[in-house]
């Protein structure tokens, strides 16, 4: 994604942070241990905040977890957002433990006049609020409307409709997001939202299942987005541990060129003309990746010349085989000396320790 062409929108400040205008696009992720457990969801938190989240929204099913939350700002640097659906008085609580920005889906908090007590509290404590639309709780009248089919014109509807409501009670610092299970809807949806306003966009594809099939619908939803230029925060939602998605959210930005972190591994499909075991080596560079640092670091790990040669020039540094038995090792380009196979591995953990 080329920086000129992301979408301009208005900056929103919150815990710390400036999300839209020409800030980085921000990674966050949600845990899922028990609120109430405040240990439990602190280390949950370091362990995101260690992978790279910058942003951790936590659920608030109840009034116990609500006042919890004071106790978990406590304890983290890491900007905090409140869950909240259904009840008003839990968004309220919520704000005043400290949060810095609550998420709430305004068509099933209630009456407008809930909303309004909601703004209130977040106008007096500063706190952003995100409207969170997901395409598996519309309103019933938009269904209806549209002979209960889910569609683009249908969320936006939704969306627009719950952020008229806050602007028009004087609120202004809006996040929104327009989720679905189906990446080409969301794709279509958040295309509609971002020639509505300016609004920070939440990029996400909603419930999308395990570690494979999540990772593939959130990567497609999420970026093809980014690369229109449409998004300024990502979440890649995962059934399984949230630490997971932070470091897919990543590998989303890195391929997109919207920013760069850590170790980037670059890896050939491997052939017949195969000359170095290029999965174990790369297998063990994901394995000590988190070794490598926050510095963007590139490795190269080629089985043949073929394209070995010019991913060499490309990489920080790069192994490529060269004919049975042998490796060259390059550094920025350069050729260094060639190597047996099995002494790469002892090779990648220097490079990465020095780092």
């Amino acid at each position: 994604m080329k920086k000129n062409l992301r979408k301009k929108t208005r900056v929103v400040s919150f815990g710390g942070i400036k999300l839209g205008g020409k800030n980085p696009i921000l990674v966050q992720s949600m845990t899922n241990s028990d609120t109430k457990d405040v240990m439990a969801t602190l280390k949950q938190i370091k362990r995101l905040e260690k992978a790279g989240c910058e942003i951790v929204r936590i659920s608030i099913p109840d009034m116990e977890s609500a006042r919890c939350l004071g106790l978990i700002k406590k304890k983290t640097t890491l900007p905090l957002v409140a869950d909240i659906h259904f009840d008003w008085r839990l968004a309220v609580e919520a704000i005043n433990q400290g949060v810095d920005k609550i998420r709430i889906n305004p068509g099933n908090i209630g009456s407008e006049d809930n909303v309004k007590k909601i703004i209130k509290a977040a106008l007096k404590r500063k706190v952003a609020i995100r409207v969170g639309i997901n395409s598996g709780s519309l309103p019933k009248d938009i269904l209806k409307k549209n002979k209960d089919k889910i569609t683009a014109q249908g969320m936006a509807e939704a969306a627009l409709r719950s952020v008229k409501i806050l602007e028009k009670n004087k609120f202004k610092d809006i996040v929104v997001s327009v989720k679905s299970t189906d990446p080409v809807l969301m794709v279509e949806c958040y295309r509609i939202i971002s020639n509505k306003g300016d609004w920070p966009l939440h990029l996400g594809v909603t419930e999308s299942g395990r570690a494979l099939a999540g990772t593939v619908k959130s990567s497609v939803g999420i970026g093809a987005l980014l690369l229109e230029g449409i998004g300024d925060t990502i979440r890649v939602s995962l059934s399984g541990d949230p630490v997971e998605e932070v470091k897919v959210g990543w590998e989303i930005l890195k391929a997109v060129k919207a920013r760069e972190r850590g170790l980037s591994i670059v890896s050939c499909p491997t052939c017949a003309r195969t000359k170095i075991p290029v999965e174990k080596i790369s297998f063990h560079l994901e394995k000590i990746s988190e070794k490598a640092g926050l510095e963007p670091i590139k490795i190269a790990v080629m089985g043949c010349i073929v394209n070995g040669l010019g991913e060499a020039k490309e990489a920080d540094y790069a192994f490529v085989g060269i004919e049975e038995g042998k490796a060259s090792f390059f550094e920025k380009g350069k050729f260094v000396r060639n190597l047996k196979p099995n002494e790469i591995i002892s090779v990648v953990d220097k490079l990465i320790k020095k780092k």
